[in-house]
Parts: C-alpha cells; sequence; structure tokens
C-alpha cells in the first residue's frame, strides 16, 4: 500500500475584469475499492457560493460560482490517499456472461459509444483478432497493449475531445486519445468500459517524503467479472502510482474543471500538480 499526498492548483488570470463566473469541479478523489482517501479538500478564491455532491457515476462535484469582480481565480485540491495493490483476479466471466441479458443491460451506457470513442471499422477488426481465442479480461489487456503499439505519444498533436478515430488516423495523441481509443475497441468485442480520470506518480522508487511533478492522467477500466483498471499509455495495470478523480463514458464525464463566466479572455492559464510520497 502507498499513501500519496496530491496537491493541484489551477490559476486562471484574466486579462481584464471578470463579472461572474459559473463552473464545476471534478478534482475530489473519493474512497473506493482501490484507494481510501484519508483526507481531502478543494479551495476555491474568490468564492461566493459552492455545493458538493456526488454525480451518475459516482464521481466528487463542486460546483462554485463567483459573482464579484475579479481578475484571477484559482482552484487548489488537496488530498492525501493511501493506494492499494490491483485486486488478485477472480473467476472472470466468460464471452456467454457478458452477453446475457443482465449484463448486457445494466452495463448498456459502458457498452455503447460516444462519438468521441467510437472506433474506425480497422480498430474493431484488430480488437477482435486479438480477442481471439483468449478470455474477455486476457482479451482486454491484449487489445490495449495492441492499440499502443500502433499510437506513438506526442503532445500537442491532440486535444481532450478529439474523436478516438482521428487520433487513429494520425496515429499519434496523448493519454485521453489512447484511453478513448482503448474504450471504443473494447467495447466493440462486447468488455463493458469505463474512462478513468486522475494523477499518475511519475517515479519508481520515490523516496519517501519526496515532492515530485506529477501528472493529470487518464485509463481505463474494465469489468470481466470484477472492475479492472489498465494504464494503455503505460501498457500498465493501473495501479499503486495511480489516484483515481472520476470515472465514466469518456473525457466529457470526467473533466476536471468545466464552466463559463462574463469578461475578458483568460491571459495565463497556470496548472501544477505536486505528489509526495508519505509512505
Amino acid at each position: 500500500m502507498r499513501r500519496l499526498s496530491v496537491v493541484h492548483t489551477t490559476t486562471f488570470r484574466y486579462a481584464g475584469e471578470v463579472t461572474a463566473s459559473f463552473n464545476e469541479a471534478r478534482l475530489t478523489p473519493v474512497s473506493d475499492h482501490g484507494q481510501t482517501v484519508l483526507a481531502a479538500t478543494l479551495d476555491v478564491a474568490p468564492c461566493t457560493w459552492r455545493h458538493d455532491y456526488r454525480d451518475y457515476w459516482g464521481s466528487a462535484v463542486t460546483a462554485f460560482e463567483v459573482s464579484v469582480p475579479h481578475d484571477t481565480l484559482t482552484i487548489t485540491s488537496s488530498s492525501r490517499v493511501e493506494v492499494h495493490p490491483p485486486r488478485a483476479a477472480v473467476a472472470d466471466v466468460g464471452w456467454e456472461d457478458l452477453r446475457s441479458p443482465q449484463v448486457t443491460d445494466r452495463m448498456a451506457e459502458l457498452l455503447a459509444d460516444t462519438p468521441t470513442t467510437a472506433a474506425p471499422a480497422d480498430v474493431v477488426a484488430l480488437a477482435a483478432e486479438a480477442a481471439r481465442g483468449l478470455a474477455p479480461a486476457r482479451a482486454a489487456e491484449a487489445i490495449c497493449l495492441l492499440l499502443r503499439d500502433e499510437l506513438e505519444y506526442v503532445p500537442g498533436v491532440t486535444a481532450v475531445h478529439t474523436p478516438a478515430v482521428e487520433a487513429w488516423d494520425a496515429r499519434t495523441g496523448v493519454c485521453q486519445d489512447m484511453a478513448h481509443l482503448a474504450l471504443g475497441a473494447l467495447r466493440s468485442v462486447g468488455i463493458p468500459a469505463r474512462y478513468v480520470s486522475g494523477y499518475l506518480h511519475p517515479m519508481r522508487g520515490a523516496e519517501t517524503g519526496q515532492t515530485v511533478t506529477g501528472e493529470s492522467h487518464a485509463w481505463v477500466e474494465w469489468w470481466a467479472g470484477q472492475w479492472t483498471g489498465f494504464d494503455p499509455t503505460n501498457r500498465a495495470p493501473a495501479g499503486e502510482h495511480h489516484v483515481v478523480l472520476a470515472r465514466g463514458r469518456e473525457y466529457q464525464d470526467v473533466a476536471p474543471l468545466r464552466g463559463i463566466y462574463a469578461g475578458t479572455s483568460t491571459d495565463v492559464l497556470d496548472v501544477q500538480v505536486h505528489i509526495t510520497q508519505e509512505a
């Protein structure tokens, strides 16, 4: 078990005065089978109203507004999380189980594609070939690894809303693209899958007390008898270096920050993530 402290600070500096701002933040981790949240706070400055709730997918959301003139908005998320090793696999379900009405009805939303995750025909064919002869859990990993081998990690080529088909055509992308593409491929063979946003501690073997520059990250979870996290970008199971913030069908369901404001354009956007391994 690994204990991580995460401080994520987002600062908007505007070119002039902003008179009003209305926002949603998904920046607070929640406890589940893979992690235990020991403490978590979300500070917004300035802020005139806020409301905290859980969304449809179980993610923690803070809705907030600023109704006073301001030229800077700072959102600071601080958390301490114990991250558990990946769970040992239970008896995996078979393809017949995944195709049963009990599963397809319960997982319908995580079997259906969105415009962002829809896989092109050649990816569907590759996924079917990779899954041939394998049980669903093994097939899911094989599909993710195959697709990752076809994409080069290149920042700045795509955006968070870029459809998977465009990243595939370019054969380049970042973690969001690899997650979206994996979701479309997994769903195309009938494996329920969901998008995960969170943080990645970038160092293996970090010393206790060492603070490093962390990363906002994206990976996937598939269901084949139990939910299993996998990081296609790093070709590895999601585990003690991953902190979950939110889950959904795709990025649109888990965007860390979204909102609207009245005023001048953003002059500076500064985002910093610092992660300290406490134990």
